[in-house]
């Protein structure tokens, strides 16, 4: 049963899986008292120190809502992200995921600490990713809890639920849809329609942060990575990409040299 259920987190989306792993893990040690908030929250003269404690960038969004919130946060994030990662046209590739919260991330930041001050804002973030997520399923119907509603409605529903539980997080969460809508106009909206360019086009550097090797050593055996399109490709055009040749390449006969 454990081994199953590591199978199935192994084969989760990575990047919804390792960031509501990420506040889960964080939420309980910091509630529970393993943890001090004073090394996760967010201000400006932290980043001008020296050295300058630029985690804090990220780490603000890991810190989730005490009671209901250790689950709810992680769950909501896990749910959205996921579909952001699978199925979204707007992100092809997994830097563009990384990318979208990257930025987004941003403009929450500098909503908040502009408009309303606070420290941490992972209310924020799940809003903004469930109002992407449901942009592109208009006409769906999606569920929200006990009840079914129209998809692009759910972010909404998230906000009268706080409405209902803890009114003090509505503002975040509305800057969530607010840095959501922003991300979109400057990625979609104005390419597509005002004749622009993306302006949130995920720089090159972005992939060497999602890179993992294709050779992992373990104490039981060595692990070989799927390899990814261009080497599929490489190999059926006849690409080496190692010593040994694939078993397909026994089936095309003798070899001849070039020159």
């Amino acid at each position: 049963m454990s081994s199953e259920i590591m199978d199935a987190y192994w084969q989760a989306p990575p990047i919804a899986r390792t960031l509501a792993t990420a506040i889960f893990v964080t939420s309980i040690s910091v509630h529970f008292g393993l943890l001090s908030y004073s090394w996760f929250y967010f201000t400006e003269d932290r980043l001008f120190k020296f050295p300058p404690e630029i985690w804090r960038l990220a780490t603000n969004f890991f810190v989730s809502a005490p009671q209901f919130g250790i689950i709810l946060d992680p769950y909501f994030i896990y749910q959205n992200l996921s579909q952001l990662e699978l199925s979204n046209p707007k992100f092809n590739r997994k830097e563009d995921v990384l990318w979208y919260l990257i930025t987004v991330g941003g403009f929450i930041i500098l909503l908040n600490r502009w408009l309303l001050g606070g420290a941490f804002f992972l209310g924020g973030l799940t809003t903004a990713i469930c109002y992407t997520a449901m942009q592109d399923q208009r006409g769906q119907k999606s569920n929200f809890y006990f009840f079914t509603v129209p998809a692009q409605l759910v972010p909404y529903c998230m906000i009268l639920s706080s409405l209902l539980m803890n009114p003090s997080a509505i503002p975040l969460q509305i800057t969530g849809i607010l840095a959501a809508h922003l991300h979109d106009f400057l990625y979609r909206i104005w390419p597509e329609f005002g004749g622009g360019r993306n302006l949130l086009k995920a720089p090159a550097f972005v992939s060497s942060l999602i890179t993992t090797p294709r050779v992992f050593q373990r104490e039981y055996g060595t692990a070989i990575r799927a390899p990814g399109p261009a080497a599929a490709a490489g190999r059926t055009t006849g690409a080496s990409t190692g010593s040994v040749l694939p078993d397909s390449w026994k089936t095309r006969g003798s070899g001849h040299r070039l020159g």
